[in-house]
C-alpha cells in the first residue's frame, strides 16, 4: 500500500486543490497534511505556478519528495529549498504484535481522546491542529490511552486504512519511558487493527527520532525511507 493512500485515509488534509502535476494540500497539522506532492516531473512552469499558488496561501513552498523522484529533488534543490525530516515507513504483521499479551490495564481504547490524552499530547508539543486531523480522519479510528503504575502515562492515535492499521503520535510521558510501555501500546494497537481485518502494522518516523525508531525496529517492523521534505528559504 502506498504512503500516499495511509497518509489520505488516517492523517487527512482539511482538503486538496490540483496544479498542473501537484497536489497541494491545505489544514493545519504539520508538514504530513500540508506538503505538496508532485506526479512525475515537473515543468518549471509547473512549479512556478504551484510555488505561486503556496504563496498565496500564505505559507513557504513545501513539497514532500519520494525517494525515485531524483529529478524533482534536483530541480528542488537548484532552486535553494532545503532539504528537512527524511522519513522512514516501518511496517510489519499484526500477528506476531498482537500476540504479546500486554499487562492488564496498560492500555484502553478511547473515542474521543480523553483530557489527560490531549495534555499527554501537549507535553509532547502535539496540539489541537494535529487533534484536529485525527477529528476528520474518516476511516476506523481509535485513541489508546496507556497507563503505568495505575497512572496515565502514553496516548497514541490509530486508524485503518484498508488492511493496514496506522499508528500516528505516539508520545509517553518523560517519567514513565523505558518501562516498557510503547511496546504494549504497540500491541494494543495491532490487536485493535487484527479484530478490524489489519494484517500489517504500519508506522512513520522520522530518520532522526532515534528512541522511536529503536522501539520500532525491536518490534519487528522492517522498512526504509519514503520520503523527504523540501522548503523553499
Amino acid at each position: 500500500m502506498s504512503v500516499a493512500r495511509l497518509l489520505a485515509e488516517t492523517w487527512p488534509p482539511v482538503n486538496t486543490r490540483r496544479i498542473g502535476p501537484f497536489t497541494l494540500r491545505e489544514g493545519g497539522g504539520g508538514k504530513r497534511v500540508e506538503a505538496a506532492t508532485c506526479d512525475g516531473v515537473p515543468t518549471h512552469d509547473d512549479l512556478a505556478r504551484a510555488e505561486r499558488a503556496m504563496d498565496g496561501a500564505g505559507r513557504r513552498a513545501l513539497v514532500s519528495v519520494a525517494p525515485d523522484q531524483r529529478e524533482l529533488d534536483r530541480m528542488l534543490a537548484e532552486r535553494g529549498y532545503l532539504v528537512l525530516d527524511p522519513t522512514l515507513l516501518l511496517q510489519g504483521p499484526t500477528a506476531p504484535l498482537a500476540a504479546h499479551a500486554p499487562p492488564p490495564v496498560s492500555g484502553f481504547t478511547v473515542w474521543p481522546p480523553l483530557r489527560v490524552q490531549r495534555d499527554i499530547w501537549a507535553e509532547g508539543r502535539i496540539g489541537p491542529d494535529r487533534i484536529a486531523v485525527m477529528e476528520r480522519v474518516a476511516v476506523p479510528r481509535v485513541s489508546i490511552l496507556g497507563r503505568v503504575s495505575d497512572q496515565p502515562s502514553g496516548t497514541c492515535f490509530v486508524a485503518l486504512s484498508g488492511r493496514a492499521v496506522v499508528v500516528h503520535a505516539l508520545e509517553i510521558r518523560a517519567a514513565h519511558r523505558r518501562r516498557g510501555l510503547g511496546r504494549h501500546m504497540m500491541a494494543h494497537a495491532a490487536r485493535w487493527g487484527q479484530d478490524r481485518g489489519a494484517d500489517c502494522l504500519s508506522v512513520l518516523v522520522t530518520e532522526a527520532n532515534d528512541p522511536a525508531i529503536a522501539l520500532y525496529r525491536g518490534l519487528g517492523l522492517q522498512g526504509g525511507r519514503c520520503y523527504h521534505y523540501r522548503l523553499r528559504p
